[in-house]
């Protein structure tokens, strides 16, 4: 009996310890396996989050508006004789008209009236273009252009008002220009995607005589008055997501930055301004970033017949992706004039070249292409 009570006993020790040594067998796989795949998220963490970035810069880029702005484009001069040559009035876009098509809205300084006159000769300051430009404008995607800058008014009065009427006939919106002062300041709006836009635009006072100026019950371009466009800003901001100002400012043929433009265009900004572009000078300046927010001093030429320099030939086409937060980022385009007309995309070392004048150097938001 003692004995069996023995073999029983034995039994039950052996098995208890077989039951307990399963359990801790298994739970040292358990905490084996959780490692190994706690390890391997680990591992694969970065590059999820990685492409999860990725895919939140996409979608955030196809739902965002996407405007190109470029510089100067002058219709006048030997532009127009090289139209009149070529029997085609989209003949300066050629090269461009797929690169503009790929935005939803096109932005330009307009530097010429579009207004019936005699022919301009090569050399003259004086500029004019026949009626039918504005189709080619059309034609190529834009959307809005400015009209403040120093060779608009160079027709007067009727000049303004011709041009106001062309645009209009076209349906393209334009600022900086109006039928009195009080217009000049006022904001113009264009939704797109469901995100309102005001683009205000403003002439350096150092650049343009005084009658070029709006009046009370004179047509004529919004002078930069940095209390004027501040309040102005403000009140854009109350009816639009964002705002744009474009200024027609500094000194011609030159990379430096005086202090008009600065000082204005930090105004913008402090005002409530998303960004600043500018034009005038006919070279490329720097882009600087300014309370978070960016200022392009200066675009250069893109249509344009100043053949004689390397730099004034040579211009950017920045297309910008606006949300309703701002800026996502803005993709720039070295371009070169060609034809005496012609704006066409630069590449390799020449483009670097042009992108160097920017100064800009690891900003996620500011990407070249080249």
């Amino acid at each position: 009996m003692k004995k069996s009570k023995l073999v029983i006993a034995l039994g039950l020790f052996i098995l208890t310890f077989v039951v307990v040594g399963f359990f801790v067998f298994a739970k040292n796989e358990v905490n084996e396996i959780s490692e190994i795949k706690s390890q391997t998220v680990d591992i694969l963490a970065p590059q999820k989050i990685e492409e999860s970035l990725k895919h939140k810069l996409a979608t955030s880029t196809e739902t965002a508006v996407s405007l190109i702005a470029v510089g100067d484009v002058m219709l006048s001069r030997t532009v127009a004789k090289k139209i009149k040559d070529n029997k085609d009035v989209n003949y300066p876009f050629f090269k461009m008209k797929d690169y503009l098509a790929s935005a939803d809205l096109v932005f330009a300084n307009q530097e010429t009236p579009i207004t019936p006159g005699p022919i301009v000769p090569s050399g003259s300051m004086v500029f004019h273009a026949d009626p039918g430009v504005e189709k080619a404008l059309k034609n190529n995607n834009f959307s809005i252009v400015s009209l403040a800058n120093n060779h608009t008014p160079n027709y007067g009065q009727k000049g303004l008002l011709d041009t106001f009427k062309y645009l209009q006939s076209v349906d393209i919106k334009y600022t900086g220009a109006e039928e009195n002062e009080q217009k000049t300041n006022q904001p113009v709006i264009i939704e797109e995607k469901g995100l309102k836009i005001a683009f205000l635009a403003f002439n350096d006072r150092d650049v343009v005589p005084s009658s070029y100026g709006a009046g009370i019950n004179r047509a004529g371009t919004a002078l930069m008055d940095v209390g004027k466009m501040t309040d102005a800003v403000k009140k854009a901001r109350l009816q639009a997501d964002l705002v744009i100002v474009s200024m027609h400012s500094g000194n011609e043929y030159t990379e430096i930055i005086n202090s008009s433009q600065s000082v204005f265009a930090h105004a913008a900004i402090d005002a409530g301004a998303e960004l600043v572009i500018g034009h005038h000078p006919h070279v490329v300046q720097r882009i600087e970033k300014y309370q978070g927010k960016y200022i392009f001093y200066s675009l250069g030429n893109f249509v344009f017949d100043q053949m004689w320099s390397e730099d004034t030939r040579q211009g950017i086409a920045v297309k910008i992706y606006l949300g309703k937060e701002g800026m996502k980022k803005a993709e720039i385009t070295p371009i070169i004039i060609e034809n005496y007309s012609q704006p066409n995309i630069l590449s390799g070392d020449k483009a670097n070249k042009v992108l160097k004048r920017l100064k800009v150097t690891g900003d996620e938001k500011i990407i070249f292409k080249n």
